[in-house]
C-alpha cells in the first residue's frame, strides 16, 4: 500500500492600485478593489467552488482526503467578495476528508523580515483556523515552501510537529523525497514535495507537446502505484483546477476519477499529513540554505533576485518598527498587506520558463516588471510619509 497526501494551496494578495510619483503624500486608497473583486469572483466561478464540490463529493464517499494550505488574505476576499467559497470550506472540512496546514497569514517573507512578525503572522494564521474550521494545524508549510534550517527550528517554537517544503536535489542529493526525513536540530518531519509528479498535473497537464500527454486518471494512478517509496507528496496550486487549466481540458474529469483509479487494487491510500508523522525517520536533512518551490532555481530569487526587489524589501522591512510605533491597527494591516510576496514576485526580471510564469501572474496588474517596482516603490513612499505624519503628532 503506498501512500498519498494531495495539497493545494489557496491564496490571493491585495493586489494595488497605480500610483505615480505625484500620487506621493496625498494618501490615495492603495488597494485596487475592483481588480479584487472581479478576479476572486472569475476563480470562484471557475476554479474555486467547482473543485471544492468535487473534492466534498470525493471526501463523502471516502474515497479521498485533501490537505490545503489557505492564506489569511485569501480568506479575507472570500469573505468581502464570495461567502460562498468560505461556505464550501466548511463544508469540505465537516466530511472528515480536509487536514488544513499552518502557513503566514499574509503569505509573506516575514520570516526574513523579523522573529516577532513571523511569530505574530502564524499566530493570527492559527486563530484564522481555530475560528472558522475550529481546527489546530500540525503541519506547517511557509510561504511559497521557502524553508531552510532556521524556518524548521522556528516553526518548532511555535509547536509544529511537522514541515512542507520542495524535494529539492540541493538538499536531498541522491535521496528520495518520499521517506520521512527528519529536519535537523529539530524533531520536526520534513514532507518533501515530488515536484515531477505534481508539476505532471500543475504545469503539464494540457500540454499535448508533453510526452505524457494525454495525463488520464488511470495512468497517473498507476505512476503513484508504481512508486518505490512508502508515500508521496503531491503540492499543486488550487487553481490548477479550472483557472490554469480550463474545463475543457478535462482536468476536473481527472480530479473526480484519480481517487478511485489510484485505490483500485489496494494500490494507493489517501492521506492527511498528519497521520504520517508516526513513520520512523530514515534520514536527517540539513538545509543551511535556503529553497523553495518557485521556479527553476528553487530558491529566493524569484523574489530576491534582483536589486529592485531587494530594494522594495529592504524598505519594506525598515517600515515595521515605525508603523507599529504608531500603533495604529489600519496602518499595520496595510504595511502587512504590502509584504505579501506577490508584490516582490510581479518585479522579477528572469528569462525564459521562469518568466512565462511571472508575466502570467503579473499582467492582470502590470505591464512589466520596473512599471511593478515603481508602483510598489510610490505607494511605501507615501506610506513612510503618512507615518512619519501619526509619529510627529503623537
Amino acid at each position: 500500500m503506498h501512500n498519498a497526501a494531495f495539497c493545494a494551496v489557496l491564496h490571493q494578495p491585495w493586489r494595488i492600485n497605480q500610483y505615480t510619483f505625484f500620487d506621493i503624500g496625498h494618501h490615495k486608497h492603495y488597494f485596487n478593489d475592483g481588480l479584487n473583486k472581479r478576479l476572486f469572483e472569475r476563480i470562484a466561478r471557475k476554479s474555486y467552488l467547482p473543485t471544492l464540490k468535487i473534492m466534498k463529493d470525493l471526501c463523502e464517499d471516502n474515497e479521498f482526503k485533501v490537505n490545503l494550505s489557505m492564506t489569511g488574505t485569501f480568506m479575507e476576499q472570500a469573505k468581502k467578495y464570495k461567502p460562498s467559497v468560505i461556505k464550501a470550506l466548511q463544508d469540505l472540512n465537516d466530511t472528515g476528508g480536509l487536514e488544513i496546514l499552518g502557513e503566514t497569514y499574509y503569505h509573506s517573507l516575514a520570516f526574513l523580515t523579523s522573529e516577532n512578525e513571523f511569530k505574530d503572522q502564524v499566530n493570527m494564521h492559527k486563530k484564522m483556523v481555530s475560528d472558522l474550521f475550529n481546527k489546530k494545524a500540525k503541519i506547517f508549510r511557509n510561504t511559497e515552501s521557502f524553508y531552510n534550517d532556521d524556518v524548521a527550528a522556528a516553526a518548532e517554537k511555535l509547536n509544529f510537529k511537522g514541515i512542507v517544503t520542495e524535494g529539492s536535489e540541493k538538499i536531498l542529493g541522491w535521496r528520495d523525497p518520499g521517506y520521512p526525513y527528519k529536519a535537523d536540530n529539530t524533531k520536526l518531519q520534513l514532507f518533501m514535495r515530488n515536484y515531477k509528479l505534481s508539476d505532471d498535473i500543475a504545469f503539464r497537464f494540457s500540454s499535448r507537446s508533453w510526452e505524457g500527454y494525454p495525463l488520464t486518471a488511470t495512468k497517473y494512478a498507476n505512476w503513484l502505484k508504481n512508486m518505490p517509496n512508502p508515500f508521496t507528496v503531491i503540492f499543486i496550486d488550487f487553481e490548477t483546477f479550472g483557472e490554469h487549466h480550463w474545463e475543457d481540458t478535462g482536468i476536473f474529469e481527472f480530479l473526480k476519477h484519480l481517487p478511485r483509479e489510484a485505490r483500485k487494487d489496494t494500490g494507493v491510500e489517501w492521506t492527511h499529513l498528519s497521520n504520517l508523522l508516526s513513520k520512523k525517520f530514515v534520514d536527517k536533512i540539513n538545509s543551511p540554505e535556503f529553497i523553495s518551490w518557485a521556479d527553476m532555481d528553487r530558491d529566493l530569487s524569484a523574489w530576491l533576485g534582483n536589486e529592485m526587489q531587494n530594494s522594495a524589501f529592504n524598505f519594506l522591512r525598515e517600515l515595521e518598527l515605525p508603523v507599529k510605533a504608531t500603533k495604529d491597527l489600519s496602518l499595520i494591516e496595510t504595511w502587512r498587506k504590502l509584504s505579501t510576496s506577490d508584490h516582490l514576485y510581479y518585479m522579477s526580471t528572469k528569462f525564459a520558463g521562469d518568466e512565462e510564469v511571472h508575466s502570467y501572474f503579473r499582467a492582470e496588474a502590470y505591464q512589466g516588471p520596473y512599471d511593478a517596482f515603481t508602483n510598489f516603490m510610490n505607494i511605501l513612499q507615501d506610506l513612510k510619509s503618512l507615518v512619519n505624519d501619526k509619529l510627529t503628532k503623537a
